[in-house]
C-alpha cells in the first residue's frame, strides 16, 4: 500500500541562492613596494635642494625619498610619466610648472 501523501514529511524550506556577478576593476600599475624598483620625476630644484640638505623630495607620483641612486639603472615610474606628458595632476604638491 502507498504512503498516504498527507502523512508525509514537509520538505525542509530551500533557500533561493542567485550568483552576482560583477566586475572589479582596480587600475593599478604597480604593486606596494614597486615604488623602489622605478625612477621618478622630481622638480630639478627640489634635487638640488635634497643634495645639500639631505632632505627628502616628493616625486610626481607622490612618493617621498631621499635620493641615493643611479635613476639611469631604472625603469621610469608610469605614474609620474603619466603626470609628466599631462595625463595627471602632480601629486607632489607643486603647481604644475617645472
Amino acid at each position: 500500500m502507498p504512503p498516504d501523501p498527507s502523512e508525509a514529511e514537509p520538505l525542509p524550506h530551500r533557500a533561493a541562492t542567485t550568483t552576482i556577478e560583477r566586475e572589479e576593476v582596480h587600475e593599478e600599475l604597480y604593486e606596494p613596494g614597486d615604488h623602489e624598483r622605478f625612477s621618478h620625476y622630481v622638480r630639478k630644484e627640489k634635487i638640488l635642494e635634497s643634495a645639500l640638505s639631505g632632505e627628502p623630495v616628493v616625486a610626481l607620483c607622490g612618493k617621498i625619498w631621499v635620493p641615493n641612486r643611479d635613476p639611469q639603472k631604472f625603469p621610469v615610474c608610469p605614474v609620474c610619466k603619466e603626470i609628466y606628458d599631462g595625463l595627471r595632476a602632480p601629486q607632489d604638491g607643486g603647481d604644475g610648472e617645472s
